[in-house]
């Protein structure tokens, strides 16, 4: 579909700067108040300096405090804070040993970082925000449509935390994914009543709550397919991260005549582990919610459906251009991150054109948003691209930036005034649930500023630090890593499922190795990507240009996967550490050793 044309400014002018400055403080000041008082603010070494300056000073109004925060704190990392995070996961946890940690009060959840191989998983404590901001676009778990929404989400949790109360009552806080523990909270839905609500299916929604409780992969995408192929009203199709609806679509795929023949007799399947959610599976209710409150209840039953099962039959399963709006006639939108920082990590670019392919031309795709398990930075701008345009906000965050190619002092932190457009910027995080100047890790560019609030509209462009450094001493961005293999392979190799890189130091000096998951036929002069790939490289990154003409780089390698490498991959970690889909990324660099030796025994050709 045609994008509509940017209207952003290249600068600020002078009153719109001032106005921006001024709201940039208001929010500043509504988030290190309070939390100038918690633990860590209280206790961490990186603030020591903040608290001398705080108590140096009787008279400490607003526009002293900001010029504490500016001068003394420096950019921090998860490191400074955790220490602090581990006492929540202290046996046993006493309310006083964590009560007022990070903010206020008691956390409601405990958000996961995305899982890559090779990195530990992080958590961050997240706290009520007052109660109208639930309605913001960063915290809705289920975007609102005026049809029906294709969502699947998984209540999975690797961990309950209990926290022994000072009043002699016990508070559970759940370990979960960001979008998890935003829906939980918006629905009020603690895991100690998830078994009472297994009849429940929200209006609005192809499938029924008791899906998000199903622990099998498998079955979790057996049963969300099953329900929204019944579906034929879907108008908006979510997935967070869209590697997961190419997932979907691939068990649609393998599973095809099984799930025509349960829609056509009206039977759930007979897949792995439903135990008790089959009943409520086989026989749900449809409760019309609003928030937190039902209206109206009616039973609604899994039926033999004899004229859907014919018109699947006669469209056939994914592959054709256009093929969900064939299945789905309404839909009109799909919402995941399909460009971004999906580009560069979570479904790849080989796999946005899988996505594209599979919607046609008329359905409008845009991305959730941007940020990340510390907290939510900027949201989809409609304006320009909204696959890759996000507008910063000031809602869960206050973010300022670090110049990537400046001379300056690493803590010269830029406030949002001070961009320029086309700069590239380190994103640095203080946010409402207590993280004091966070480095995110991220590289954006500034696109413009926004003409009505003079908020900047940026870009991600790679992580900072996301490659392999080499023998001589430098790295390509994952960004440069993937398009290159991209292109190779869309001219020379085939539709690539998925892909990571390793360093190949079989030989020397060690070099980039690509493991590449093919669907269909590999090309016939497939061994021309090497070439390729080596070209674009050389191309885009200045430093591994030089360093293979001083003879200390060489052409990158290519080994071809067994097919469902990567499937069984997020498999196994979602079994393992009992996580949803949505939390496994593989990444486009592979550091951990057994992991890699695991991608390595699944080689079956090399180019």
């Amino acid at each position: 579909m045609s994008r509509p044309e940017t209207d952003l400014l290249d600068s600020l002018p002078a009153e719109l700067s001032q106005q921006l400055k001024a709201r940039v403080d208001r929010a500043l000041l509504e988030f290190i108040r309070p939390n100038s008082v918690s633990q860590f603010a209280q206790e961490a070494p990186e603030l020591a300096k903040i608290r001398e300056g705080i108590t140096q000073n009787d008279s400490m109004d607003d526009r002293e405090f900001l010029r504490i925060f500016r001068e003394f704190v420096p950019t921090t990392d998860y490191e400074s804070y955790r220490p602090f995070i581990a006492k929540f996961f202290a046996t046993p946890c006493k309310e006083a040993d964590v009560k007022n940690m990070f903010a206020p009060g008691l956390p409601y959840f405990l958000a996961m970082s995305s899982m890559t191989s090779g990195k530990s998983v992080k958590t961050f404590p997240k706290y009520l925000p007052p109660s109208h901001l639930l309605q913001h676009s960063l915290y809705l778990a289920l975007p609102p449509s005026e049809g029906i929404i294709l969502s699947p989400s998984s209540l999975k949790y690797p961990q309950i935390l209990t926290i022994d109360c000072e009043d002699g009552q016990s508070k559970q806080v759940t370990v979960c994914s960001l979008s998890i523990g935003f829906l939980r909270m918006a629905m009020n839905w603690d895991v100690e009543h998830d078994n009472e609500r297994l009849d429940l299916w929200l209006p609005g929604q192809t499938d029924p709550y008791a899906i998000s409780l199903v622990k099998s992969y498998r079955a979790f995408f057996i049963l969300n397919a099953l329900f929204a192929l019944t579906d034929r009203r879907v108008t908006t199709i979510r997935f967070f991260f869209a590697n997961v609806f190419v997932i979907f679509l691939q068990y649609i795929e393998d599973e095809w005549s099984l799930l025509i023949d349960c829609i056509e007799k009206g039977i759930i399947p007979d897949v792995e582990d439903l135990g008790h959610l089959r009943a409520p599976l086989e026989v749900v209710f449809s409760l019309f919610v609003t928030f937190r409150f039902a209206d109206e209840v009616s039973q609604k039953l899994f039926k033999p459906n004899l004229v859907r099962a014919a018109e699947l039959r006669e469209i056939g399963p994914p592959g054709i251009q256009g093929w969900a709006v064939r299945v789905w006639p309404n839909l009109t939108r799909f919402i995941g991150i399909t460009g971004g920082p999906a580009a560069a990590s979570v479904p790849k670019a080989c796999q946005v054109l899988k996505i594209t392919h599979t919607l046609g031309p008329s359905v409008f795709t845009q991305s959730p948003g941007y940020g990340s398990s510390e907290g939510g930075v900027a949201i989809t701008y409609h304006k320009g691209d909204p696959n890759t345009d996000y507008k910063v906000v000031l809602v869960d965050v206050v973010t300022e930036f670090l110049d990537v190619h400046s001379n300056e002092p690493s803590e010269h932190v830029l406030s949002i005034h001070e961009l320029i457009t086309g700069g590239h910027y380190e994103p640095i995080l203080t946010t409402r649930n207590g993280l004091w100047r966070y480095r995110m890790g991220d590289v954006v560019t500034v696109k413009g500023f926004a003409p009505g609030d003079g908020l900047p509209v940026i870009s991600y462009l790679h992580r900072r630090e996301g490659g392999i450094v080499m023998a001589f001493g430098t790295t390509c961005t994952e960004s440069q890593l993937t398009t290159a293999i991209v292109s190779a392979a869309n001219r020379w190799i085939g539709h690539i499922i998925d892909f990571t890189i390793v360093g190949d130091d079989r030989d020397t000096p060690i070099t980039y190795g690509y493991l590449v998951e093919i669907g269909g036929e590999m090309g016939k002069d497939a061994r021309m990507a090497i070439q390729q790939t080596f070209e674009d490289l050389m191309a885009a990154n200045n430093e591994f240009r030089t360093a293979f003409w001083q003879g200390r780089a060489r052409k990158p390698t290519i080994r071809l996967l067994e097919k469902g490498t990567f499937t069984e991959y997020r498999r196994q970690k979602c079994d393992k550490t009992n996580i949803s889909v949505s939390q496994v990324k593989v990444p486009v660099v592979l550091s951990d050793q057994r992991f890699r030796d695991w991608f390595l025994e699944r080689v079956t050709i090399e180019l």
